[in-house]
């Protein structure tokens, strides 16, 4: 429309013609409506483009309370000389964070080249790039993508973390409007060293890592600061398509990727043309693949002692971190922490060394199959078969199957047509296998552990031999828990005995016929025979089943069970409702020879006994000493040891003397080794399915523990393992370390003087000649009465007891008596009182109050003469007897006496 002089002139002549001027004017009306609806369209629009985008910016991030730095970090573990030794990692975490002086050069140079070549001249956003990307968009049809600067990458990575699940377009606007605008804001609150670091700690590199560390040790086993520019450029390739572009799966494709980076750094100047020919020819894929074949030859499970490390870690964040178990589980693997663990490598070696030797077990070795199927059927339901069912199976034609295999050449042969005998008899037409588990562990099996008595930590641990094929697997150690045998006997007899009540390794019991109080009999491991009176350090060091069993009687049981407890027992029973209504309790007399509900736990009876051979003080076992994280800031210390009185020093010491015993010249001989003073005290179940040592030298105590996964009887040579694996690995250890043998120190409280062996008590010159030994005690202990074994007196020649006044058979002489034992010991049997005391004519009732049975009581009962006389005829016979067997003996010819 024409608006001048001439224009205008034009219209009004127009409007003043003749004609319809009524519809000229409904025209012009309609006109300028029009426009000014277009005007209104146009500017609603606007505003509402102009509101749209407010309310986007305004609903972005808050960049001053959002982290933009990395953060799934990968966490480590070191071990006790500050060595990394496990890496603990989950998905989206295998992260290594470094600063930019740990960065090359050449690294961020390859990245900005081929990433954002201005990097350093824009502000956040790069609008020359994105010009020419909508030019592109324009002229050629279609978005090709690649706008985004470092920036926004950094932010998109870990601010804008949703952006793979965006369903719509409006949604990626919305988000890359917000992306553009923090990218701005963000580059006024750090500087482009800062952005570029966090940039490089964040990209994905391929291959499961994060950041460029990570990258650089996985491909190239270097850290990112000593890369080469070669090395950088194919890092710097990766992440633009990480799968397409892996230097490992896809060496040619990264190639053509790299060469494309490496020019972008010399088009740019960032390398000259000798350094970008020689990068061009570096061959650097070769060792790439060669780093590849060590990483994968060295990808191993973890250790039975990181399977224990990461339990404990687990439980002491959330008891002592207060973290829930999912924030637990998220500082651990995916937050960069460190844990400083207890192991000791040197120890280590030496255990998994000596464990793996085959040579270490007497005879051939067996394995025993763990097994699972399952099976979808033709119509598609699930059908699970156990090994419970396959050893039903293959019993039915050989009946002493126990899925025990001998070790053959042919093993995997053997087992696998059993395996396919049985899926033949239970698999139909239409069904598929969807799941086998198959796993063959040699037997018996191990399990050993090493703490340092002085400060609780575990430096060592084995959870079984064999090769471990997988995280979590069973640790013997710690997680399977095994009857303990004697090694109880001085934990919940003897220690507490002497502790507790005031005995004394002199204390003595009778080791007689006893029967538990529900009936059971008490037998001894060495058979039917009875070795009569003993002391408590007899009863230790050779391992002697009544007398602890009385012991424990004497002290009762509730006693025993309460020190336990103290010692950091788990898995004790104080009173359980099992489902068919009976009421399961460890609080019994065989609590004594650890005849307890669950068993022990490996760790934690090495951690008792590591609290005797501390002087009675318990330290709590740890794994890790520290956990801090990515900065260094103490999350948990552990490093003080938290401790508790279990015995006194004096008690521990006379436990530790006695023990020095049991492995010199008693049931634990074969663990001593020359230089070293070594103590401990062996366990066996009643039918030989655990056999145990715990012991300990001044340094380290240690248990070891052998049997079947399946609970099979051991063979002789089979129950030799503990000890002899024990020396070799204590032996060995020691000798590694140079330790001087400083023997266990005497506590002030403890004392020596003479007793009489068969009493306990202070012996009576003349009599007890020939028993006079020296023995420790505490000063509170220490015997003043005299023996009351040895009597010097009338003697009843027919109870062989001291003889009352009216005694008829009466003569003086000389008698070795049994010792009163207390009233709770005698109540504590179910055998009859006769059946208590072998050694005496008499019935133990009379030898419990000290004389024969011709008292007052004897001389008023009806018909005693007759009684008398048949007792003197008796008496008559057993005189001639003994005097025939001694004309007997004084005459060769006779058939007595020595040949």
């Amino acid at each position: 429309m024409d608006y001048g002089r001439k224009g205008i002139k034009k219209q009004q002549l127009a409007l003043n013609a003749k004609g319809p001027k009524w519809a000229r004017k409904i025209l012009l009306i309609l006109a300028v409506a029009g426009c000014i609806c277009v005007i209104g369209v146009g500017v609603m629009g606007a505003a509402m483009g102009i509101g749209a985008f407010n309310g986007m910016i305004s609903t972005a991030p808050d960049l001053s309370q959002t982290d933009i730095g990395p953060v799934g970090l990968s966490s480590f573990v070191y071990d006790s000389n500050g060595n990394q030794i496990y890496k603990l990692v989950s998905e989206n975490a295998n992260r290594i964070p470094v600063k930019s002086e740990d960065i090359s050069q050449h690294l961020k140079d390859a990245f900005i080249s081929i990433e954002d070549e201005r990097f350093y001249q824009h502000s956040g956003i790069d609008l020359r790039r994105i010009m020419g990307l909508g030019f592109r968009a324009l002229t050629e049809g279609g978005f090709a993508g690649g706008g985004s600067t470092i920036t926004q990458q950094l932010l998109k990575n870990n601010v804008f973390t949703g952006w793979m699940e965006e369903s719509n377009f409006m949604e990626s606007i919305r988000r890359k409007i917000q992306e553009q605008y923090c990218a701005i804001q963000v580059e006024k609150m750090y500087d482009k060293d800062t952005l570029l670091t966090y940039y490089l700690n964040t990209i994905n590199c391929g291959s499961g890592t994060l950041g460029v560390e990570s990258a650089s040790l996985r491909y190239f086993n270097k850290h990112a600061k000593d890369l080469t520019i070669s090395e950088s450029a194919v890092i710097a390739g990766i992440t633009k398509y990480p799968g397409k572009f892996n230097p490992i799966l896809h060496p040619e494709e990264s190639k053509g990727r790299t060469e494309t980076v490496l020019m972008k750094m010399h088009q740019l100047g960032y390398i000259t043309d000798e350094e970008y020919k020689e990068a061009l020819a570096d061959n650097v894929y070769d060792r790439i693949q060669a780093n590849n074949e060590v990483v994968t030859a060295e990808t191993k499970p973890a250790s039975y002692f990181i399977d224990s490390l990461k339990k404990q870690v687990m439980e002491d964040l959330m008891k002592k971190g207060g973290y829930t178990q999912q924030q637990a589980y998220t500082l651990m693997y995916s937050r960069g922490i460190k844990i400083y663990s207890t192991l000791d490598p040197e120890i280590q070696q030496i255990c998994d060394e000596e464990f793996s030797n085959p040579d270490n077990y007497a005879e051939k070795t067996e394995f025993l199959l763990d097994w699972a199927l399952t099976i979808e059927k033709a119509d598609g339901t699930l059908e699970n078969h156990s090994k419970e069912m396959l050893k039903k199976f293959i019993k039915q034609s050989r009946t002493g199957y126990n899925l025990l295999y001998k070790a053959t050449d042919d093993l995997e042969d053997v087992v696998n047509a059993d395996l396919d005998a049985y899926k033949a008899s239970v698999m139909e037409e239409g069904d598929t296998i969807i799941g086998e588990n198959k796993e063959l562990s040699p037997q018996p099996q191990i399990s050993f552990t090493v703490i340092e008595q002085s400060t609780g930590k575990c430096v060592a641990m084995v959870g079984g031999r064999g090769e471990k094929t997988a995280d979590m697997a069973l640790n013997r150690a710690t997680d399977s828990p095994r009857q303990p045998g004697s090694c109880f006997k001085v934990l919940a007899s003897f220690g507490p005995a002497i502790d507790h009540n005031a005995k004394s390794l002199a204390s003595v019991y009778v080791d007689a016929p006893f029967a538990y109080k529900d009936g059971t009999k008490v037998n001894n491991w060495y058979g039917d025979e009875y070795r009569g009176i003993q002391t408590i350090r007899a009863g230790i060091y050779n391992s002697l089943n009544i007398v602890a069993v009385k012991c424990i009687t004497e002290i009762t049981p509730e006693v025993g069970f309460e020190y336990l407890q103290n010692m950091g027992f788990t898995t004790l029973v104080a009173s359980e409702l099992r489902p068919d209504g009976m009421i399961y309790t460890d609080v019994g007399q065989p609590l004594a020879l650890g005849g307890i509900t669950y068993g022990v736990y490996n760790y934690e009876l090495t951690a008792a006994y590591a609290g005797i051979a501390n002087g009675g003080t318990y330290v709590e076992p740890k794994l890790y000493t520290l956990i801090t994280d990515n900065e260094g800031n103490v999350i948990i210390d552990n490093r003080d040891p938290v401790t508790r009185q279990i015995f006194t020093p004096e008690t521990a010491y006379q436990l530790i003397q006695a023990m020095i015993d049991c492995a010199k010249f008693g049931s634990g001989r074969q663990i001593s080794f020359p230089g070293m003073t070594t103590a401990g005290k062996t366990g066996t179940t009643s039918n030989e399915q655990d056999i145990w040592i715990a012991a300990f030298t001044p340094y380290y105590t240690a248990s070891c523990w052998t049997g079947y996964d399946n609970n099979e009887k051991l063979t002789v040579a089979q129950e030799a393992i503990p000890k002899e694996m024990w020396r070799k690995v204590m032996k060995r250890i020691h000798e590694q370390k140079e330790l001087p043998d400083i023997g266990f120190e005497k506590p002030a409280g403890i004392v020596s003087c003479d007793i009489c062996a068969l009493s306990g008590k202070l012996p009576i010159p003349g009599l007890c000649d020939g028993h006079i030994k020296k023995e420790i005690f505490t000063k509170e202990s220490v015997p003043t009465e005299y023996c009351d074994v040895h009597y010097r007196g009338l003697v009843c020649g027919y109870d062989n007891l001291p003889a009352t006044p009216q005694c008829p058979f009466c003569y003086e002489g000389i008698l070795t008596l049994n010792p009163p034992e207390d009233e709770k010991v005698r109540s504590g049997s179910a055998l009859i009182a006769a059946e208590l005391d072998p050694l005496s004519t008499g019935t133990a009732a009379q030898a419990a109050v000290g004389h024969c049975h011709h008292d007052e009581s004897f001389f008023v009962q009806p018909g005693w003469e007759g009684i008398l006389e048949q007792e003197r005829a008796q008496y008559a016979d057993r005189v001639a007897a003994a005097q025939a067997a001694q004309a007997a003996q004084n005459n060769p010819e006779a058939g007595g006496g020595e040949q």
